[in-house]
């Protein structure tokens, strides 16, 4: 039986449409349902999950080997003029005997060790 849209109110029209839209979303939702089923039953065929197909759960990880050693401690590059023992590889922060030495008027060449 189909309704004459015709002789339709407003008001009946808009339900229709509503009921319309609710079918469609049930059908929708089922097809949907089926289509996932489908899905993770041809997935399961192959050895996976739908999960690692889709990329939403991690596979197993796969460490990678480092190709380089480990690294080696910088050579120093300057010494503490007044205690040899204190050197300094001239990267990162300054210490404080080389800050010290600069502002007595040392030069960086004087401390550098050749």
């Amino acid at each position: 039986m189909k309704p004459d849209l015709k002789s339709m109110t407003r008001k009946e029209l808009e339900k229709l449409k509503a009921d319309v839209e609710k079918a469609l979303d049930r059908v929708a939702a089922k097809e949907m349902k089926a289509a996932l089923a489908a899905a993770e039953k041809a997935a399961a065929a192959h050895g996976f999950s739908l999960a690692e197909i889709t990329g939403d759960a991690p596979a197993e990880k796969k460490t990678r080997k480092s190709k380089t050693g480990p690294k080696k401690p910088s050579a120093p590059r300057f010494k503490n003029p007044e205690n040899p023992d204190q050197t300094w590889t001239g990267k990162g922060r300054q210490p404080e005997w080389y800050k010290a030495a600069i502002a007595a008027g040392n030069t960086p060449e004087q401390m550098e060790i050749k």
